[in-house]
């Protein structure tokens, strides 16, 4: 239904904005000294506390299925890729930026359009409009989105409070080294990153709680954060959390970006696939730019604006080809073709 589906992309929207104000919060936290590792490990003790009642209430009168084994062990690798995205990102924010950190995210949809190929979620026809739409689109995101990073161009508004640089440049040495670790960090994650919208996705296609499923993941994650963050940092004063800037930022990390975003990532999975939720990424850049330019004072430059626009095109030329997609599987349910997409069109109409 065309309410539903805007309704996802309402969803998704709203979880790139979230994410982006998680990212600049997180990472103030740790330029005051936070562990990043300590950040993700109360991020998802806090998370627990909140998803874990809504679970039962949800669930009050009505129990979830059982869970299988294999459904069990899918939770389990899931839980692993989570941990490892949430520590290789925030870690990476803390050596670079939340813009960077955008950018990077921009391979995401590269990185799970291959990976959807290789497992046979996605089977790309090049003769149907609709790949090559998404084809075009997915790589005019991702042009734009590096448009956005790489070029500047002229000042359109310079007279900001104060100008917060979004680049390598004019950084010292130690801090360009901790640039290209980060870059390094981030461009893993992403990887991960899609990595996970995968596995979600061969998850939610046979276990359709969505809620569940992100509870008992954030209970795993939770405890494998710890285990490396206790690794990391031991038994140290790090651990105590100062009630200031760093609980207002765990907490909102906790609920507004571990939970809200792991929940409707996984739900929107069901309802549209993996590649429907990894083309939101470039949005990201989008956002880091409006928020730097509203709240942080940052300059807008053309090279952003033409960035912007192309990200937006490419975002609606790949909106247009699941469109087409989802209209085409429609009118061959009866007699499905081969050359149909596999990209989760199943769960697209439940």
């Amino acid at each position: 239904m065309v309410i539903e589906g805007a309704g996802v992309t309402a969803a998704m929207v709203t979880v790139q904005i979230l994410e982006v104000g998680g990212d600049t919060l997180m990472k103030s936290a740790t330029k005051d000294g936070m562990s990043s590792f300590i950040f993700t490990v109360y991020s998802n003790l806090l998370a627990l506390c909140f998803l874990l009642p809504s679970t039962l209430f949800y669930h009050r009168k009505r129990a979830p299925p059982p869970i299988s084994t294999s459904i069990f062990c899918r939770m389990v690798l899931l839980s692993c890729i989570q941990a490892s995205v949430q520590i290789l990102m925030n870690t990476g924010i803390r050596y670079s930026s939340p813009t960077l950190s955008s950018a990077m995210v921009d391979l995401v949809p590269a990185f799970t359009f291959i990976l959807a190929l290789i497992s046979r979620m996605e089977i790309l026809n090049l003769k149907q409009h609709s790949s090559q739409a998404k084809v075009i689109g997915t790589m005019t995101c991702i042009a734009g989105a590096l448009i956005v990073t790489l070029y500047k161009g002229m000042p359109l508004i310079s007279d900001s409070f104060q100008n917060i640089k979004m680049g390598a440049s004019g950084l010292n040495i130690s801090e360009k080294s901790d640039w290209i670790v980060g870059a390094f960090l981030l461009a893993t994650a992403s990887f991960c990153l899609s990595l996970l919208h995968i596995v979600e996705n061969w998850i939610i296609k046979e276990y359709q709680e969505a809620l569940v499923v992100t509870t008992i993941c954030c209970f795993f994650v939770a405890i494998l954060s710890s285990i490396v963050a206790f690794i990391a940092e031991g038994i140290s004063k790090a651990w105590i959390l100062k009630l200031h800037k760093e609980f207002i930022s765990v907490s909102y990390s906790a609920i507004l970006v571990v939970s809200t975003r792991n929940f409707v990532t996984i739900w929107a999975c069901r309802k549209k696939g993996p590649i429907y939720v990894a083309i939101f990424k470039p949005l990201r850049v989008v956002v880091a730019l409006g928020m730097g330019v509203l709240f942080l004072g940052d300059n807008l430059y053309l090279g952003s604006m033409i960035g912007a626009a192309i990200i937006i095109i490419g975002f609606y030329g790949v909106m247009w080809a699941l469109a087409q997609e989802k209209q085409m599987t429609s009118e061959s349910n009866i007699f499905p073709s081969s050359s149909t997409p596999l990209m989760s069109n199943k769960s697209m109409d439940n």
